[in-house]
């Protein structure tokens, strides 16, 4: 694969700067995740998932719901993540695990110089701009569809019914892929 024009900024980026924050935000299955992962490895940096914060149980109202991007704890984000990545503080948050709909253990980190940060809502304007580059992953809905019946069967209808409106309403309520500094097309295999 040609090397795409947001690594060469990437690179640029962390040869001319001490901390360096990359946020990948996109639908679901469109490999946020595994980019993230591939590039957190690559150039040994923190991984930050936007699905650690997903609601807890007693947030979880219609009202909130209802807003754009309301199904992240965009609260403790804020409290735990951005604000301390902000002042190069960031050491530790506790994850949200949906199996046990509880906060668990803190997952520590040391500083690095690459941090990132990926998932959808995680360019929620609420935010700011904390990042120094910012990438959008693209996927065909036939795709889409796809990876997510590969990854959980069982959870299709709920993608489907749920997930996936509120990521479109959240999108299209913020314009999320035009204030990206890339697109990046996800029909093709990030990795290869």
């Amino acid at each position: 694969m040609v090397k795409e024009m947001w690594k060469d900024t990437l690179e640029k980026l962390l040869s001319e700067k001490d901390r360096v924050i990359l946020a990948i935000d996109g639908p679901c299955a469109s490999g946020k995740t595994t980019l993230a992962k591939k590039l957190a490895m690559e150039f040994d940096g923190n991984l930050i998932h936007a699905d650690d914060f997903f609601l807890r149980p007693e947030q979880r109202t219609a009202e909130r719901f209802a807003e754009s991007g309301g199904n992240l704890d965009r609260e403790r984000f804020l409290e735990e993540v951005i604000l301390p990545l902000k002042n190069g503080e960031l050491r530790s948050y506790h994850p949200f695990d949906c199996k046990t709909m509880t906060l668990v253990d803190p997952v520590y980190f040391l500083p690095k110089k690459l941090w990132v940060i990926e998932g959808s809502y995680s360019l929620h304007p609420a935010f700011g701009r904390y990042y120094d580059l910012s990438l959008f992953l693209k996927i065909s809905s036939e795709l889409q569809m796809e990876r997510l019946k590969k990854r959980s069967p069982e959870k299709l209808t709920m993608f489907q019914e749920r997930w996936i409106p509120l990521e479109q309403k959240y999108f299209e309520a913020f314009s999320v892929e035009k204030n990206c500094d890339f697109i990046v097309n996800c029909e093709k295999d990030l990795l290869s």
